[in-house]
């Protein structure tokens, strides 16, 4: 029994490669973050910044190189894709900039500028030397092995800020955590495409839910266990939850049962209950969420998270405009745990839910990639690079505002952070990768444009 792919076009039609779509958006991308750049040297000296037209000529550079990349070796992959990420790399570039001219003695905007190029390097790598993602399926347990290793390194390296997640040597510092994270989805998706059937339709039955077999599950499991322990050890409670909810996640794709979204949520909630309770520096946040003022009535001042509901609250609808705001008062995160505060402050709301509308777009994008493939490994994988996006997001952004409790983390592309930003290009361009293989005309079919039928099931 053959069934054609879920993206297929009608017989005869050529599928569109898109690549002048991709092209005219990442010119508008580069224009709107050079946009940017130069209102805040006019809000803040009346004038031009001097560099406006090498910021905007390295950023092009840098989109287009990209960008002939993805056209020669992912020519049908999603459009999309590219110009969000560049988007959001270049207003990320643009909002610490902002706030290195209230921060001389602390300038982040050079630096990051440094590691985003190292990240739009390691995309076109990824890019240009992947041609088949189900490469990635062979190295699973050399994946994990990798993952547990890193996440175990800053054991062994001084806290910074109460948590040991960085390694610093020399003026170099990074946290292999966020390489961890693209490691971890690579095994899980590996591990569950392998095992879907036995994790869906085999083990015991209790209270109406199918539990499979310790055998199957119990690895996966272990592993998990293992990497949320360091993590927990390391006080990196952020990518625990993280871990935990990407976890979940691809275990309810693999196996198709809507039990697994709710043990995980009540899994969560009762080791949220037990670290905010038993440990001390997470509990003072928990404290500090359940009411973000008792600092100002005890007479010591607004908190970090209390300064951040004053920046939202004074941007308003349209904003204080870019370098007119006040969010530099947050502190030490503010270029990295709040630098949603400064958009949300000089933004407002408008310009918060435009950047929202494009993290829930690049997230589409890539759930869309996934579903379009049959191959289990590849539609688990997607779905696990788009899901960590989500998470994140969803963490940070959540934290900030005060809906849950704060965990240090850096938003996607935003925020202050090398190891972060260069993560999120990889899995940009391993989203590409996917893409243009779910778009893809078959080999058979090449000459015509056309889709061949795939066989239900095969990869």
């Amino acid at each position: 029994m053959t069934a054609p792919r879920t993206d297929a076009p009608p017989p005869g039609v050529r599928l569109p490669k898109r690549r002048g779509v991709e092209l005219s958006l990442l010119v508008c991308a580069v224009l709107i973050s050079v946009c940017g750049y130069a209102e805040v040297g006019l809000a803040r000296s009346g004038a031009v910044p001097p560099d406006a037209a090498r910021y905007g000529a390295g950023l092009g550079l840098l989109a287009l190189v990209a960008h002939l990349a993805v056209r020669f070796r992912a020519p049908y992959a999603d459009p999309l894709l590219l110009p969000i990420a560049v988007l959001l790399n270049g207003l990320g570039l643009v909002l610490i900039y902002r706030l290195d001219l209230e921060t001389p003695n602390d300038q982040a905007a050079a630096t990051q500028l440094v590691w985003s190029t190292l990240g739009v390097a390691l995309f076109i790598v990824v890019v240009l030397l992947l041609r088949d993602h189900r490469a990635l399926q062979g190295y699973a347990y050399v994946s994990v092995a990798a993952a547990l290793a890193l996440m175990i390194l800053p054991i062994f390296f001084p806290a910074v800020n109460g948590a040991k997640i960085w390694i610093r040597i020399g003026g170099l510092s990074f946290q292999p955590g966020e390489f961890a994270k693209i490691l971890l989805a690579v095994f899980f998706a590996a591990y569950l495409a392998a095992n879907h059937n036995a994790l869906a339709y085999a083990g015991r039955t209790i209270w109406r839910f199918q539990f499979p077999t310790g055998r199957v599950l119990g690895p996966i499991v272990a592993i998990w266990l293992l990497s949320v322990g360091v993590l927990v050890l390391e006080r990196d409670l952020g990518t625990s939850l993280l871990f935990f909810g990407l976890f979940v996640i691809m275990l309810y794709v693999a196996t198709g049962r809507i039990g697994w979204i709710a043990v995980g949520l009540v899994l969560a909630s009762a080791g949220a209950f037990l670290v905010g309770s038993l440990e001390p520096h997470v509990h003072s946040r928990v404290e500090d969420w359940l009411d973000p003022f008792a600092s100002i009535r005890a007479g010591e001042g607004p908190g970090q998270l209390a300064q951040s509901l004053f920046s939202f609250a004074a941007g308003g609808m349209l904003g204080s405009g870019l370098g007119l705001g006040h969010s530099v008062l947050i502190g030490f995160a503010t270029k990295s745990d709040f630098i949603l505060a400064t958009a949300g402050e000089e933004l407002g709301l408008v310009g918060l839910t435009a950047l929202f509308l494009l993290y829930a777009l690049l997230v589409a994008r890539g759930y869309r990639a996934g579903l379009s493939l049959r191959d289990p490994f590849g539609r688990l994988l997607a779905i696990g690079l788009a899901s960590i996006v989500a998470l994140q997001v969803f963490v940070i952004a959540g934290g900030v505002m005060g809906l849950i409790p704060l965990t240090g983390m850096a938003m996607p592309f935003l925020a202050q952070g090398g190891s972060s930003v260069v993560t999120n290009w990889v899995i940009v361009a391993l989203l590409i990768r996917v893409s243009d293989s779910a778009r893809a005309p078959q080999p058979d079919d090449a000459d015509t444009g056309t889709l061949a039928p795939v066989k239900e099931g095969a990869s």
